[in-house]
């Protein structure tokens, strides 16, 4: 019996340990190699344990739980070891930072600091979307389609306390608006919009927000991904305006989260939710949020002129070029912004742009360059012109025209 009982410990001891170093070793896949990297020894670890667990399980004496303890805790030891030699994984470090007390507790005091700053907003008592406190003069940043068609504006703060908010100002294009109340409740800092675009995609971004009506709600997320474009809701044309660099996440953004923050872990306002993409009207993993970017640049002449000018170059271009594309167009590359049309008078055509011939498509300006940062597509052209420019600016295009290169300076106008 004695034997029996020891051959049961032993199994059940070899079997934890087992499982252990397999989910270990089933993680070590998936990053990058470095240079040399050592592989992850599962075989050798096991025969160890083994080895081990046999030996102990001679003893006279059953090993103890502190001997047990420290038998896990040596060959977790080697394992961890094996794996800092072997490249690190995503998944192992998803899993340690998942688990991890200290992004619990950035998440708790990141949610005590920002939460109060998130509000509720109410639009004529039949619709509601969500919002932050943008400066102490009691501006409160949204989205265009949460104020769209609104007549009054009720601002429920985290504590409670609620205020009348009137309309400051607004943007089709950019979906932001600006609500402002009288004064701010008792203790509220407005959340800092962060000063740069440094986002990576797998950083860790977390949404304030009312979906559903569910006030002050937090979910966490990561970017999934950078330099999308979001199109206006001005018209449905080919031609209406995309905002460049939008964020896509899959922080859970539902009905309700519209205008609210996206916050990065240290509590700086990198987007602001304003869009999903779903068959249903519900969250499916893939959500848009406005970009800092646009929030330092438009906010401010929503507070000052109730709008904001874009610079227009009056023209139209292909989106991306694709190799049927760049065939079928005579390009010699599938880099840059390629010119389809200009409009009559505008700066483009008084720059001396050359669109494509409108029958055969071949025969346009292939913009490469702008103040001489590349343009690989329209989206940069795009970015450099809606976060870098302004009304009346003269840019530099660097333009492949019928095999030569040539800069031709262009001053921007206002979008009509």
């Amino acid at each position: 019996m004695r034997s029996l009982s020891r051959r049961s410990r032993f199994l059940r001891l070899f079997l934890a340990l087992l499982a252990t170093v397999m989910l270990l070793g089933a993680c070590a896949v998936s990053r990058p190699a470095t240079p040399t990297p050592t592989a992850f020894d599962t075989e050798a670890i096991v025969a160890e344990v083994l080895t081990r667990l046999q030996a102990a399980s001679e003893q006279t004496a059953a090993p103890t739980e502190t001997e047990r303890e420290a038998l896990v805790q040596d060959v977790l030891t080697r394992v961890r070891a094996e794996l800092a030699q072997a490249t690190p994984t995503v998944t192992t470090v998803a899993l340690e930072q998942a688990a991890s007390p200290d992004l619990e507790a950035t998440l708790t005091a990141l949610y005590r600091r920002a939460n109060p700053a998130v509000v509720y907003i109410i639009v004529s008592n039949r619709s509601s979307g969500s919002g932050f406190v943008y400066d102490r003069e009691g501006h409160i940043v949204t989205n265009n389609h949460v104020v769209a068609e609104g007549r009054s504006y009720e601002i429920v703060f985290a504590n409670g306390e609620r205020r009348r908010g009137r309309l400051v100002g607004t943007d089709v294009d950019s979906d932001l608006a600006v609500l402002k109340v009288d004064d701010l409740p008792a203790g509220i800092e407005p959340l800092p919009v962060a000063a740069t675009d440094d986002l990576a995609v797998g950083q860790f971004v977390v949404a304030i927000g009312n979906p559903f009506g569910e006030q002050g709600s937090m979910s966490l997320g990561i970017v999934s991904g950078l330099d999308r474009s979001l199109r206006s809701a001005r018209g449905a044309s080919t031609n209406s305006y995309s905002l460049p660099k939008v964020i896509q996440t899959d922080a859970p953004i539902n009905p309700g989260n519209s205008g609210g923050p996206l916050l990065d872990l240290d509590g700086q306002v990198v987007g602001v939710n304003s869009a999903i993409v779903s068959t249903t009207g519900v969250n499916s993993g893939v959500g848009f949020a406005i970009p800092a970017a646009a929030v330092r640049r438009i906010v401010p002449a929503l507070i000052a002129e109730g709008r904001y000018t874009y610079p227009y170059m009056g023209a139209s271009f292909e989106d991306e070029i694709s190799l049927a594309e760049q065939e079928a167009y005579g390009l010699p590359q599938i880099q840059g912004a390629y010119v389809l049309g200009v409009v009559a008078g505008g700066p483009a055509a008084r720059a001396g742009l050359v669109p494509a011939d409108p029958n055969t498509g071949r025969g346009g300006d292939l913009i490469i360059a702008v103040d001489g940062q590349p343009v690989r597509n329209f989206s940069d052209l795009n970015s450099y012109l809606a976060f870098h420019t302004s009304v009346g600016q003269t840019v530099e295009l660097t333009v492949l025209r019928r095999g030569r290169q040539l800069v031709v300076p262009l001053t921007l106008g206002a979008r009509p």
